[in-house]
């Protein structure tokens, strides 16, 4: 079946080129000029990615972004973020706030649909071989690929889908350290189209989601991060 892609923008020319470019790509696409039709679609349908125009008028994309991914039975739809700024710390926020990817207007059709299909592609792209529920930092930390869970002390932890990955791939060899360049490639591979910083921020939400078990991402420096079990008993340095 055709993959639907929901388009949140209030540039008409763009709902327009997009829809007619994606359709003939053969996805099925909806699209929405204004925040409150667009929520009002989300309450009932689960598209399969979003893109998300950064300004809007009233509730802006960033305000959108962070409502979606508080929302647990819609975190998981990915997000790709339609921005006309071009600094950094524009596209840095969008990340923080759990979009997957960016793209900056003006943007080719082509690429746009390029970045669409590595989004999917990386959606279903297994984490690690192994599917086995593993146990972590004296069982404080518990993660099962299989339902894309992570318990921290019992507690559902509502994870991105590159925060999950990111989890997984440094907890897979405790100890080893992971270049940002690995990381990405992991996530990626030949798609790699984000910044290296991308990598960081991840990490800092992660941290800030692992609360009292963050201190075992360690970062490396001039390196990368690795995952260190604690000294003794599942007790945190």
């Amino acid at each position: 079946m055709a993959r639907t892609i929901a388009v949140l923008d209030d540039e008409e020319d763009i709902l327009k080129l997009v829809q007619t470019h994606l359709t003939r790509a053969g996805f099925r696409v909806e699209t929405f000029s204004r925040p409150e039709s667009f929520l009002k679609y989300l309450e009932h349908k689960q598209p399969d990615l979003i893109l998300l125009d950064l300004m809007l008028p009233g509730t802006d994309g960033l305000e959108v972004c962070r409502y979606l991914k508080s929302r647990p039975e819609k975190s998981s739809i990915p997000i790709i973020m339609l921005t006309a700024r071009s600094q950094e710390a524009d596209r840095v926020t969008g990340l923080e706030m759990g979009a997957d990817d960016y793209v900056t207007k003006p943007f080719s059709l082509r690429e746009l649909e390029a970045r669409i299909k590595a989004v999917l592609r990386r959606q279903e792209k297994p984490a690690v071989p192994s599917q086995a529920e593993k146990k972590l930092a004296g069982g404080q930390l518990v993660i099962n690929p299989e339902k894309h869970e992570v318990l921290l002390k019992g507690q559902p932890v509502e994870l991105s889908l590159s925060e999950f990955k990111i989890l997984e791939l440094l907890t897979s060899r405790p100890g080893r350290v992971f270049t940002r360049d690995q990381i990405l490639d992991y996530l990626w591979g030949q798609e790699k189209v984000v910044i290296p910083r991308t990598v960081d921020v991840h990490i800092r939400h992660l941290r800030e989601k692992l609360g009292s078990l963050a201190s075992l991402i360690e970062s490396v420096r001039g390196l990368g991060y690795k995952y260190e079990e604690p000294d003794t008993g599942g007790q945190t340095r």
